[in-house]
């Protein structure tokens, strides 16, 4: 099986291509430029670099949210263009699932933060011993919120993501289990993740996890800010 995996929902622009189980070639960038600056020239270099048919892929993961609104739309503009033009399915990664995926062998619990403003977090928890077992599922919410669910678990915690930084000094005031920081490399998304991740799900669910790329959305699991302002609250999705 070969999977396509974008990720463009925070900080990292990235692509990845998992193919029988083997990562094949992984693109992954944080710089200042926009993810609409990178994105396509990433995939097109890693598609020269690896021989890449994109005909020949099974099908294309992406992180489907939650993350950035402006991120998340991008990532799913190239997914539904990439999905239309080669007649591929798109299979959706939940974003904090992915976070969670990069650690693997742990007793500890994982939980990712992923800043939400407004002084929330996108998070859930997970154990991700010898397979990712959702604890909490990703939502939004208050970081006070989280943190007592991790007390009362009463287990080590290893947090990763880009709130964590923003959060350090109040993970301080606020955990009284023990705890730890993903270093740099496991600390922020990663396409080769999220193509673990799919194929797991693929693996668990079959084509029931696939969907056209027409019928693709991203979940943003807040109403974006635009909507807000205007008191729209209808739908969490975007239509892109």
């Amino acid at each position: 099986m070969k999977i396509l995996a974008i990720e463009a929902s925070g900080p990292v622009a990235g692509c990845a291509l998992l193919e029988d189980g083997t990562l094949t070639a992984e693109y992954s960038v944080q710089y200042k430029k926009k993810h609409s600056q990178s994105l396509v020239p990433m995939l097109q270099e890693m598609k020269e670099m690896v021989d890449l048919d994109l005909s020949s892929i099974d099908f294309i993961a992406v992180t489907a949210g939650p993350g950035s609104f402006t991120g998340l739309r991008i990532g799913a503009a190239t997914v539904k263009g990439l999905g239309l033009a080669l007649d591929k399915p798109v299979l959706p990664v939940p974003t904090v699932d992915s976070l969670a995926c990069g650690l693997y062998g742990t007793d500890r619990v994982i939980c990712p933060l992923m800043d939400a403003r407004r002084q929330q977090v996108y998070t859930g928890i997970y154990e991700n011993k010898d397979g990712l077992k959702v604890l909490e599922p990703q939502c939004v919410t208050a970081l006070t919120e989280i943190t007592a669910k991790l007390n009362t678990l009463g287990k080590e915690v290893i947090f990763v993501g880009d709130g964590v930084p923003v959060n350090e000094e109040a993970l301080k005031e606020q955990m009284q289990v023990p705890y730890l920081l993903a270093p740099a490399h496991l600390s922020r998304q990663r396409a080769a993740s999220t193509a673990v991740r799919a194929a797991q799900i693929y693996a668990e669910m079959g084509e029931a996890a696939l969907v056209t790329a027409d019928d693709f959305r991203p979940e943003y699991l807040r109403i974006p800010q635009a909507e807000r302002e205007r008191g729209d609250k209808r739908n969490y999705k975007v239509f892109v």
